[in-house]
């Protein structure tokens, strides 16, 4: 069930400085495909990275496995999204990390407390603010530049590396932004409106000129009742919402129910932290994902969608052999 990110070229392991300065690869553990995407790309083939939540399952309520103790105590260290994300698997690390390993929660040191979003999915009295950031560009960079730094800490012999792969980063998410900001700009007037299965995307939302109107998953993470169903049907109707997302991976009956019931077109392919495409793909990336989703709401809503379909999805991590020791 653990997603090793296969960015290791052969032949390039044993001569490797590492944390140690005696030829060990740093040992960095991850939990969210996104997340694990993006340190790859920083880390590239300097360090041994595996992602702990599978991709396709409900990461608020993934329980990692026993046997994932094993894999967090030969960490040197764990990346955690925070924001309360994944508390089952921060507990297992807390409880395992060897001498010297530490968890890094890189939404707590991205995000100033004032800044949190609380919503339906994520209520303030219960202190867990909406944890997605990754699905906003510029929070995405921030994450990389605290793994950047963290890592030339850890590893200072490779910490040229990790700068290059911090700016080849930059660049992508600057081109994504500019795709992001063409493709919306064609969106016809009034119609950036957004209702989902989960609410995934208030951050993005507040930089780009979205409205969340609503989202069907509630903070217990059950259907909602058929009262706030009603509302939510009510709501979209008088909005004019055109349509309505759902996710490839958690079908939602009470989505499709609501798109009938309104008269909206209904698009059950979102994904907020599945990768598409198959592992080692291009498209199974940070990127892949955010052009991905972008697209369909961009299409979806009326807009155009070329902006973002021309960018090129991929990993930018140098290698060994275009950037040695």
């Amino acid at each position: 069930m653990l997603a090793a990110v296969a960015l290791v070229m052969s032949g390039c392991g044993s001569d490797q400085a590492g944390p140690s300065g005696g030829g060990e690869r740093l040992r960095i553990a991850t939990t969210v495909a996104p997340l694990t995407s993006i340190v790859a790309n920083i880390a590239g083939d300097r360090a041994d990275i595996t992602g702990i939540v599978p991709e396709g399952t409900n990461s608020h309520t993934f329980e990692p496995k026993p046997s994932v103790a094993e894999l967090l105590s030969s960490a040197d260290v764990v990346y955690l999204n925070g924001l309360g994300l994944e508390e089952p698997t921060r507990d297992l690390a807390q409880a395992n990390l060897a001498e010297g390993a530490e968890i890094v929660e890189l939404g707590n040191l991205a995000l100033p407390e004032e800044e949190y979003r609380y919503d339906v999915s994520f209520p303030e009295e219960e202190g867990r603010p909406n944890p997605h950031l990754w699905t906003n560009p510029r929070h995405a960079l921030r994450y990389a530049e605290i793994v950047a730094a963290d890592l030339a800490e850890r590893d200072p012999a490779n910490a040229g590396h990790y700068a290059v792969g911090l700016e080849r980063f930059r660049e992508v998410v600057g081109e994504l932004d500019a795709a992001m900001r063409e493709a919306f700009a064609t969106i016809p007037d009034g119609r950036r409106s957004l209702v989902t299965y989960h609410d995934a995307y208030a951050y993005f939302a507040d930089d780009y000129g979205f409205e969340v109107i609503g989202a069907i998953q509630v903070s217990d993470f059950d259907d909602p009742t058929p009262k706030e169903v009603a509302a939510l049907i009510t709501q979209v109707r008088a909005e004019g919402v055109p349509a309505i997302f759902g996710s490839e991976v958690f079908p939602s009956p009470v989505l499709e129910q609501i798109g009938r019931e309104a008269g909206v077109r209904y698009v059950d392919v979102l994904r907020d932290d599945d990768l598409p495409g198959e592992p080692g793909a291009p498209e199974h990336s940070w990127l892949g994902l955010l052009r991905f989703d972008y697209a369909t709401i961009t299409e979806a809503l009326g807009g155009d969608a070329s902006a973002l379909q021309a960018l090129v999805a991929r990993n930018v991590a140098p290698d060994l052999a275009e950037y040695p020791q």
